[in-house]
């Protein structure tokens, strides 16, 4: 799962490169196209000064990088719930659809209604065992 992502990942980079690097030395220009045949183009000087498209090339990269992480972030936390939450479906004591798990970082919540506290710490049990996983939120609830 982690080289899927990580592939993923390197191939976002590679694109957002492609295209920095091709307006970068294409010194690409703007021209207006007219709106209506018989209409000129309004000023057009031709081209665009390169300090500044090099200056929003570098923030573009940024914002995808950025993204990038969020995106990994993102990724990494689901992966945690998935692993929580199979764990929970394998176990004979603890009733996995009853159970909310959400992750956010390395912290994972448990939310929801257990049918008794045996179950209640088995699940958090199971959660706290989970790769990836630093602290737990217990906000289970036993019926009675």
């Amino acid at each position: 799962m982690r080289h899927l992502i990580r592939a993923f990942l390197v191939a976002l980079l590679l694109i957002v490169v492609a295209f920095f690097a091709f307006g970068w030395w294409s010194g690409a220009k703007v021209q207006r196209v007219a709106d209506r045949p018989g209409e000129t183009p309004a000023a057009t000087s031709g081209s665009i000064d390169r300090s500044s498209a090099r200056e929003r090339g570098a923030q573009l990269g940024e914002k995808a990088a950025v993204a990038a992480s969020q995106v990994t972030e993102s990724i990494a936390e689901a992966a945690v719930t998935a692993k929580v939450k199979a764990k929970m479906a394998l176990d004979d004591l603890v009733k996995a659809r009853a159970i909310d798990v959400s992750t956010s970082g390395n912290t994972v919540t448990l939310s929801g209604t257990v049918s008794s506290a045996a179950e209640r710490e088995r699940a958090v049990r199971l959660a706290r065992e989970t790769d990836g996983v630093t602290r737990v939120v217990d906000e289970l609830r036993v019926e009675r």
